[in-house]
């Protein structure tokens, strides 16, 4: 069996209870694994001026992979802040983020909804490169033949493991410059090497028309920055919301594995926070470790639990998040 290295970062808020949770049910589930502990976010940044200090950056870059809590995002501009994990992604190059969609048996899931929305991480109107003259605002949006290709490989692989379809989401018809590069550098691609990958481009629009109406006929989907974080945020609330949806920030290196949800201070500190969405991104680290038999293990026993309780309350239950954590527990075990 192999030993992994996992640096947990609790982050803000209820990070500080689901990351706890998700260490129970991992140290639960016999494998060989050894924990290592980081500081980031909000709070740290307020206590210190820096969201990510260095010595997490050297913690994170020796784990084999990382497991993120939660993030408090201020409302308005802090001067000197910048937002852990997307400080992270660029740091350490994180530029795939994973957002799987899979029905779970809780109120207002589709049913048979299996896909995986893949989104370019480090460039689009993402680099924040913004200006203002006068009553005139102005972002650039970046778009590189090398990440378009990058992120291509990557959704074209992650499509040759699951059924063979790729959904390339543009907006090339208004757009022909830079989401023209994106959808020619993937189509190409494809054409190239991937000839058993039925990929298909579809206008972000239609996409997310036909998410809603038909998500069963998706497989894997790859966005550019924007797009695809709006449309990940669309998936999960086919599939039970926010609040169970898990994701990871992959690179060549290093990966990042975070629960979408944010720090929810309204509830922090109250033992009453969901942990679903930091197991399931554990169960994605570890499948990206390797370990597909104990991830798939790990998805059995929260979709149990989530059928036949006890649940938190934001699904409708009364269980606290060690209850719930108990339960996860027992059926791993």
């Amino acid at each position: 069996m192999a030993k992994h290295t996992i640096c947990l970062i609790e982050g803000d808020g209820i990070g500080h209870e689901v990351i706890p949770a998700a260490r129970r049910v991992l140290e639960a589930m016999g494998l060989d694994l050894e924990f290592t502990e980081a500081q980031a976010g909000y709070e740290h940044f307020l206590e210190t001026g820096t969201s990510v200090p260095d010595r997490t950056l050297e913690t994170v870059m020796a784990a084999d992979a990382t497991l993120f809590g939660a993030a408090t995002s201020p409302s308005h501009k802090v001067p000197g802040f910048f937002g852990a994990i997307r400080f992270m992604r660029r740091k350490l190059d994180l530029f795939a983020n994973v957002r799987p969609a899979r029905s779970h048996p809780v109120p207002g899931s589709f049913e048979h909804v299996d896909l995986v929305l893949v989104r370019e991480n480090t460039e689009g109107l993402y680099v924040e490169q913004e200006r203002r003259y006068g009553d005139t605002a102005i972002a650039d949006a970046v778009i590189t033949r090398g990440a378009s290709q990058r992120i291509g490989e990557y959704a074209l692989n992650l499509a040759r493991r699951r059924r063979n379809k790729l959904a390339v989401v543009h907006k090339a018809n208004v757009l022909p410059v830079t989401q023209g590069l994106f959808l020619s550098t993937i189509m190409e691609e494809a054409k190239r090497n991937y000839g058993d990958v039925q990929a298909y481009d579809v206008i972000v629009d239609a996409c997310a028309m036909h998410l809603v109406r038909h998500p069963q006929s998706f497989d894997v989907i790859v966005a550019t920055n924007l797009f695809g974080d709006i449309l990940s945020d669309l998936t999960a609330g086919l599939t039970g919301g926010l609040g169970i949806a898990p994701s990871g920030n992959i690179g060549l290196e290093h990966a990042v594995f975070e629960s979408v949800h944010g720090s929810a201070p309204d509830i922090a500190g109250q033992g009453v926070s969901n942990p679903t969405a930091t197991v399931l991104s554990a169960a994605m680290l570890l499948d990206h470790l390797g370990e597909a038999e104990a991830a798939r293990k790990l998805e059995t026993a929260v979709d149990t639990v989530l059928q036949e309780g006890p649940r938190t309350r934001d699904l409708g239950g009364s269980a606290s998040t060690a209850q719930f954590t108990d339960a996860l527990i027992a059926r791993v075990k």
